[in-house]
């Protein structure tokens, strides 16, 4: 896992890491696609990175796995979860499903003050968008997710809100693995027309604006399944 300690901190009062500290910095370094799909997490590696026992590590990544996020395999340790095609096909469609349900709510309750910290967010991520390097893309992808948490947090439902953490943290891994370019400004687009879209209370428009742009993010993906060859084929003549 290479990641250097600056990378996570997350740290309590005491000035020692928690579990759920320690899985929520590992999640954030999940969904912005710091830690690639297949990266090793060795308990060692975990319990150096945050300076606690690897029982503390080992829990963490125990935690990840409840999640999706960390696949642990007898005798070989844990790594970040790599989704196969047919997974990766449920999480949209969980999304879909579960969206439009969350934003029905988020429009009955959103105040004007949240309904700027929208804006707020879109202009963030737009500003993103013109910038160059990973450092700007990484940022640019967990603005995206953020946006989408906040209407969650918006709707005023813990158990969906944290539903939706495990969703966006999924599909991040997804679009890691299968996304085949970058449909960032479509996405930036359509997250503003559903703002407005909340912001005149007109909730069917909003959920149709999410499910559409929901359905646009999986059309990006590639999740033909691949007949495995072998080595001397893979190396072959093209």
């Amino acid at each position: 896992m290479k990641c250097s300690s600056s990378v996570f901190q997350a740290t309590d009062e005491s000035g020692e890491a928690g579990v759920p500290q320690i899985r929520d910095s590992i999640r954030d370094a999940i969904v912005e696609r710091r830690l690639a799909p297949g990266t090793k997490l060795s308990e060692s590696d975990v319990g150096s990175l945050f300076s606690v026992s690897r029982t503390l590590a080992r829990a963490a990544l125990q935690a990840l796995s409840y999640e999706g996020l960390v696949s642990v395999e007898k005798n070989r340790g844990a790594f970040v979860a790599y989704p196969l095609p047919d997974e990766a096909r449920q999480i949209f469609a969980s999304r879909r499903l579960l969206e439009p349900g969350i934003l029905r709510e988020a429009v009955a309750r959103a105040t004007p003050s949240q309904i700027q910290h929208l804006k707020q967010l879109l202009l963030e991520e737009g500003r993103l968008m013109g910038e160059r390097g990973q450092p700007a893309r990484r940022a640019e992808i967990k603005a995206s997710g953020d946006f989408h948490l906040t209407v969650a947090q918006i709707a005023g439902n813990a158990i969906l809100q944290r539903f939706m953490e495990e969703l966006v943290a999924r599909s991040s891994l997804v679009i890691a693995l299968y996304g085949q370019s970058t449909v960032s400004s479509c996405g930036h687009s359509e997250h503003g027309d559903i703002v407005a879209a909340i912001e005149r209370k007109d909730a069917d428009e909003a959920c149709r604006l999410m499910v559409h742009h929901i359905s646009h993010i999986e059309a990006d993906l590639d999740l033909r399944e691949r007949k495995s060859v072998s080595l001397r084929e893979a190396f072959g003549p093209q």
